[in-house]
């Protein structure tokens, strides 16, 4: 899946589950409440290891860059 499909769905997953958890907190269920958080917590989850893995691709690009330039250098 790719980043951004990840970032959308992890998205959801925050809201739908911030609706969720206070569904149940409004209505005094522990167990929707629970559910809420744990899927607003796993879109937490996913939206940061996606960014991780953007920051990582820009590293490796800037990396590769570098080295390019330095042999274009000494050519």
């Amino acid at each position: 899946m790719s980043n951004t499909k990840v970032k959308i769905e992890s998205t959801k997953d925050k809201l739908v589950g911030g609706v969720k958890e206070t569904v149940g907190k409004v209505t005094n269920n522990d167990e929707l409440e629970l559910k809420g958080k744990i899927q607003s917590k796993k879109g937490e989850l996913e939206k940061r290891t996606a960014e991780i893995g953007d920051n990582a691709d820009k590293l490796k690009e800037n990396v590769a860059g570098n080295i390019n330039d330095t042999i274009d250098k000494h050519k």
